[in-house]
């Protein structure tokens, strides 16, 4: 008898451990099966997010690349501009040094009038009394002047002599004033030449400098434009280094889903190569712009865009939500992280539609449009970019 129900006892132990065997297979295949289910809805939902980014990756590889031929065909153009100043610099130079030697010979040439005219007045001043003497003896001889010299004379023989010295002596001197006279008067009428040419020359030196200091403006101008353009050169080919470099993780992803292999976090683009070309949030126009005096006080960090209240918020970049809750002064905000120390803010949202830690995509709401600080309805939205605040309206595609 101890047999038998010895026997029966082990028999319902084996049942028993076949039952959990059947079980523990019911429930491994059960959870294979979701575990399949799961990868092959997540999979999909990976690659085609992933395929996405590489796609808006490569869009914007080219329009930075058509940016780079551009800014390179604007600086040639700058370039043969720069040398074309450089060349009419040069030639107003050397018309302005033109000009200086007309004008110093000008000015020798005043120089030396003066000193002509001057010594003739002075030789003219000193001969005067001896000339005007002469010549009111010569006056008050009157018509009568050869009889006074006849019987002044006493030989006759020489009167005829003295009455033609006398008549030499008075044309020479009168010869000599008018000499001087037309002299001096040929010296002033040069001397006011000169006087008008230096004119004119100055005229000329001040037009030649007016022009050489424009084309030196114009030319540290062009300078100045191919410096600013040379920097957003390098710049732009740090950023579609920036966005190759994803690209390529990205491609490498999409070859690892591709296999089958497990999916790699491939994170989200960096921001700062769409800089000028993010979506809005919403649709709408600036109420307040940035830098402006703030509702809430001191300047404003973001803008304010108008919208009807409930209009959906999205998101401007990949990124990870960092905060979703209320925030003093900003009623319902949502901060998204897009990596490199660079932020998204979202503030007075009616409600917040995703939950802190949650990786948003480009595009996808994160609440709804609310009333601003002074009741209108609208968004508050701030873009922080290395840790600081920037001016939105510069990354933002233009409308």
């Amino acid at each position: 008898m101890a047999n038998r129900c010895s026997e029966k006892t082990q028999r319902t132990q084996r049942a028993q451990r076949t039952q959990r065997r059947r079980s523990y297979i019911l429930i491994f295949a059960a959870f294979a099966v979701f575990a399949f289910d799961a990868r092959g809805s997540a999979q999909p939902s990976d690659r085609a997010r992933t395929e996405a980014m590489a796609r808006r990756a490569g869009e914007r590889l080219q329009s930075l690349q058509r940016e780079a031929d551009r800014l390179a065909a604007e600086e040639r153009t700058l370039l043969t501009d720069l040398r074309k100043l450089e060349v009419e610099r040069q030639i107003k130079a050397e018309q302005l040094k033109q000009i200086e030697r007309d004008a110093a010979g000008v000015q020798a040439e005043l120089d030396e009038t003066a000193a002509r005219i001057g010594s003739l007045e002075s030789v003219e001043a000193q001969e005067r009394p001896e000339l005007r003497a002469r010549l009111i003896e010569i006056y008050k001889l009157g018509q009568a002047r050869y009889l006074r010299l006849l019987l002044a004379t006493p030989d006759l023989r020489r009167i005829g002599q003295a009455s033609r010295t006398v008549a030499a002596v008075a044309k020479m001197d009168r010869d000599r004033v008018a000499q001087y006279q037309r002299t001096i008067a040929e010296l002033k009428s040069t001397r006011a030449t000169l006087l008008e040419r230096q004119r004119q020359i100055a005229t000329l030196r001040s037009e030649a400098e007016k022009a050489q200091a424009a084309a030196a403006r114009a030319a540290q101008a062009r300078s100045d434009l191919i410096r600013d353009i040379d920097s957003r050169r390098d710049l732009n080919a740090q950023l579609a280094g920036e966005l190759q470099a994803a690209q390529s993780r990205l491609q490498l992803a999409l070859r690892d889903i591709a296999s089958g292999a497990s999916s790699p976090d491939v994170g989200a683009l960096p921001i700062k190569p769409f800089r000028g070309d993010l979506e809005w949030p919403v649709p709408g126009t600036v109420l307040k712009r940035f830098g402006q005096p703030a509702t809430r006080g001191g300047s404003a960090n973001g803008i304010e865009i108008s919208a009807p209240e409930g209009t959906e918020a999205k998101a401007v970049h990949d990124g990870t939500v960092a905060f979703a809750d209320t925030f003093s002064g900003f009623g319902n905000l949502v901060i998204v992280d897009h990596g490199s120390q660079t932020f998204s803010l979202y503030g007075d949202l009616l409600d917040i539609s995703v939950r802190k830690g949650a990786h948003v995509d480009r595009g996808q709401a994160v609440g709804a449009v609310g009333a601003t600080a002074a009741g209108m309805p609208g968004l508050y939205f701030e873009l922080r970019v290395d840790g600081q605040p920037v001016d939105p309206l510069q990354w933002l595609r233009r409308r």
